[in-house]
């Protein structure tokens, strides 16, 4: 693996197997009375979060928690960066911590690579701008593999603010790469220009949504829209909501969280037996102890690091 995770194209198939793999084992630790294994004791992961999150920051600090590490979260809000101290001294006040990890949210595209040329830590991605969040296709992946039994083959549609979306970009690539078909369906305004060539299919209608095995839905991302893409949200939902009688009995439906009840979904699809929504966020916490085991202990981190590491998940 690459030293960081910045993008799902840093990982190969292999990769995402192995990590895949590996947060399956560390479910089987989610389920014991001590949930902790000793991993990454006396290693310090540092959680830089310039945006508001709950999913992401909370089960990224159950992750390094739950792998021994000692942890600290940095909220832009309440900070130095209020004082207006620029991210490169943020990031280097921080480095003289030694930290093993660096977990950075930003609204800005390409901030996490930017940490990663300035600091020695493994730095993951954890969503920057409108660029990439590959944890989210990760966990997405997990989840999906865990009901369906294999990816290779499955016809996923994402439905929505793609324009917006990180999530949509890193899924694209991440569920392409395990073999699945994907097509993106929204209004043309939410559709960027040449996303084909990420390898999806287009739409701009719902006519053909009864071909798909997996309904990923993403929400529409008001605070990142500075103009009238869509005339009304009634009417995005009339055209583009996923419903009752949209999805079909056996499909699948996804979400990446928060959900806008009524305008992408509606009420009786996100609480039906279809919906993974509860799954995908019970997956993040060991797809991201995988993500953080793999950078910092596994195979592809540098051997001073994985030095007195185990291989395998034990009990602390």
């Amino acid at each position: 693996m690459h030293p960081h995770l910045l993008s799902v194209d840093d990982l190969s198939r292999d990769d995402i197997e192995l990590i895949l793999g590996r947060a399956e084992s560390f479910a089987e630790v989610s389920g014991r009375e001590i949930k902790k294994v000793p991993t990454l004791r006396g290693r310090t992961v540092i959680n830089l979060f310039y945006e508001a999150s709950t999913r992401t920051q909370s089960s990224f600090e159950l992750a390094a928690k739950r792998l021994s590490a000692d942890l600290i979260t940095l909220k832009a809000a309440g900070s130095a960066v209020d004082k207006g101290e620029s991210l490169k001294d943020t990031v280097q006040t921080l480095s003289a911590y030694d930290p093993a990890a660096i977990v950075i949210r930003s609204p800005h595209a390409g901030a996490a690579g930017l940490v990663a040329r300035w600091t020695s830590a493994a730095v993951v991605n954890a969503g920057d701008g409108k660029h990439e969040h590959p944890t989210q296709a990760l966990l997405d992946l997990y989840t999906l593999k865990r009901r369906a039994g294999s990816l290779e083959g499955l016809n996923v549609w994402i439905v929505g603010d793609v324009l917006h979306s990180r999530v949509a970009r890193s899924n694209i690539l991440a569920f392409t790469r395990m073999g699945c078909q994907v097509t993106v369906c929204g209004p043309p305004t939410l559709i960027p220009r040449g996303i084909e060539s990420l390898g999806c299919a287009v739409r701009y209608t719902l006519d053909e949504l009864g071909s798909a095995d997996v309904v990923y839905a993403l929400r529409m991302q008001r605070e990142r829209m500075t103009g009238s893409f869509v005339p009304s949200l009634r009417e995005y939902a009339a055209r583009y909501q996923i419903d009752g009688r949209r999805l079909g009995p056996t499909q699948l439906l996804m979400h990446p969280g928060p959900v806008n009840r009524g305008v992408e979904l509606a009420a009786e699809v996100i609480d039906s037996p279809q919906a993974l929504i509860a799954e995908q966020v019970e997956s993040g916490v060991v797809v991201r102890m995988a993500v953080l085991y793999e950078l910092l202990a596994g195979r592809g981190a540098p051997s001073g690091v994985r030095a007195g590491a185990e291989t395998e998940p034990q009990p602390a």
